[in-house]
């Protein structure tokens, strides 16, 4: 019978073995430009914070020769430690480690971290790196991958969740970052997919490369499964870091506040000449964005895909906001399903996590055409009345220049759900743009007058005159006020202030049943 100094030596020397771990693989890993499982971890978290849990632990499984493959660990990294000092949960899949294969040890302690960051309230993060499911194990991995995915699901506006891919995540596992509520890619290392480019050739005969088939410029632009793109693992990891320093440890707090040096009253002197009174120019609402936040400093979110609608996070006087807006350089900033979708699920995850939205309007309708009514723009759409018409967080709009028809009310009108409402100068605001109204307002009188152009011009004045600047608008309390370019940060502080202690509770049910 070993004493317990002999017991203790043992186990010290195992742990040493397995944090040393195989110098091959681990090679390997630095070859294809990767960091190990253990050096992202350490990367991530604040220096000597890291905690692991479960380091010994081994698949039970030992029959299609796993009995000699047994390894601790089984290829994934648990534990806790801190960013910035606030603790977190994370799990890391080791490809230095069985190729980091989901077995159902594997499963199993992602699945507890998960469950264990919910019940103690901090944010979770994953970083994936897996060849996918090790199928010696048959239905035992099934079930570890549904442990996983109810324990995401259950976890899902508990506390923040953040997947990063730094590698392949293949098959059913790549729903799991699906799950969560970021997900970060890293450019020419990491993939995400569901069918490999094996089973494609054998069933439809198409050739096509693990980077074709989910790399990160598909999920980035095509698909929009990615929130950030990053050059590599160290770049992946301090976006990592910054996303969440904007959010809270739990549905059940508030978002950190910092220190602002940013004056509160600093003046836009310059807003005004960033966006054109011409309501068909084009400007980047993200300069906009940028002169109005603390610092000019601001997380975009999906950046490369559904671009004429933008989203992200921002600070003012010091507090994390949502920012959702129309981009008028791309479809002139009118919401197509894609757009919808984008600014939809933004607005849930800031109203579940106690985020105050600000919406920047400048939209022209809804994308018209065959292809957008075919792809269901009535249910995309709708999205977006849901998710702002819910939510109960401090809720302010600014129309920059226009607003028309339906894509109106999605941008958050005060029918909707805005607690404050701002209106530009030059605004239009409208049941449609003036050229689709006054035809069909005066199309006959148009069609059989001796000269129709001139009438046509004639009624758009008249249109234009009622319906242009913000006398309508504040007249039948559409809006709170009129406010100046210059002073929209100074306005926005001073709602978020007012607004700091807005208490709404949703009525009572289990839940609604929102478009999908």
């Amino acid at each position: 019978m070993l004493s317990r100094d002999e017991i203790d030596k043992r186990l010290r020397e195992l742990e040493e073995k397995v944090i040393r771990g195989d110098l091959r693989a681990i090679a390997k890993q630095h070859g294809e430009g990767k960091l190990t499982a253990r050096e992202r971890v350490e990367k991530l978290l604040d220096p000597g914070s890291f905690v692991e849990e479960f380091m010994l632990a081994e698949t039970q499984v030992t029959d299609f020769g796993m009995a000699e493959k047994r390894q601790p660990t089984d290829g994934v990294v648990t534990g806790h430690g801190t960013i910035d000092g606030r603790p977190v949960y994370v799990y890391a899949q080791d490809r230095t480690v069985l190729a980091g294969a989901v077995g159902s040890t594997h499963a199993q302690k992602i699945s507890y971290i998960i469950d264990t960051a919910r019940k103690v309230g901090v944010p979770l993060v994953g970083l994936l790196d897996s060849v996918g499911a090790r199928i010696q194990e048959g239905l035992d991995v099934t079930r570890g991958n549904g442990m996983i995915f109810r324990s995401n699901t259950v976890a899902s506006g508990v506390i923040p969740q953040i997947s990063a891919i730094m590698g392949p995540c293949i098959g059913v596992a790549s729903y799991s970052p699906a799950l969560t509520d970021f997900i970060l890619m890293v450019k020419g290392t990491s993939q995400m997919f569901i069918t490999g480019p094996a089973v494609i050739k054998e069933v439809l005969g198409e050739e096509v490369t693990m980077e074709e088939l989910g790399g990160w410029k598909v999920h980035a632009e095509q698909s929009g499964c990615s929130d950030l793109t990053a050059e590599n693992d160290e770049a992946c990891l301090l976006e990592i870091r910054r996303l969440l320093s904007y959010l809270p440890q739990n549905a059940q707090e508030a978002p950190p506040r910092i220190q602002s040096r940013d004056d509160p009253n600093r003046s836009l002197d310059d807003l005004e000449s960033l966006v054109p009174d011409d309501m068909r120019k084009p400007y980047n609402v993200l300069e906009v964005i940028r002169r109005i936040v603390d610092d000019g400093e601001f997380v975009e979110l999906k950046p490369r895909w559904a671009r004429n609608m933008v989203i992200g996070f921002g600070r003012l006087d010091g507090q994390t906001v949502g920012c959702v807006a129309n981009q008028p350089m791309f479809l002139a900033g009118s919401i197509d399903v894609d757009a919808a979708d984008k600014a939809s699920r933004f607005i849930r995850f800031c109203d579940a996590f106690n985020i105050p939205i600000i919406t920047l309007v400048d939209v022209p309708g809804f994308y018209p055409g065959k292809r957008q009514e075919q792809m269901g723009i009535i249910r995309h759409g709708a999205k977006m009345l849901y998710a702002y018409a819910e939510a109960t967080v401090p809720q302010i709009t600014v129309y920059l220049r226009k607003g028309y028809g339906g894509a109106k009310q999605a941008m958050c009108t005060r029918e909707m759900g805005a607690d404050q409402v701002f209106v530009w100068p030059g605004v239009e605001l409208a049941v449609m743009g003036g050229g689709g109204a006054v035809n069909v307002l005066y199309k006959r009188e148009i069609e059989s007058a001796p000269d129709p152009e001139a009438v046509r011009k004639q009624r758009m004045a008249e249109y234009t005159e009622r319906f242009s600047g913000p006398f309508e608008a504040l007249q039948k309390q559409f809006a709170h006020a009129v406010i100046r370019p210059a002073e929209t940060r100074r306005r926005l502080i001073q709602a978020l202030r007012i607004l700091a202690g807005k208490r709404e509770k949703p009525a009572p049910r289990k839940h609604g049943i929102m478009p999908v």
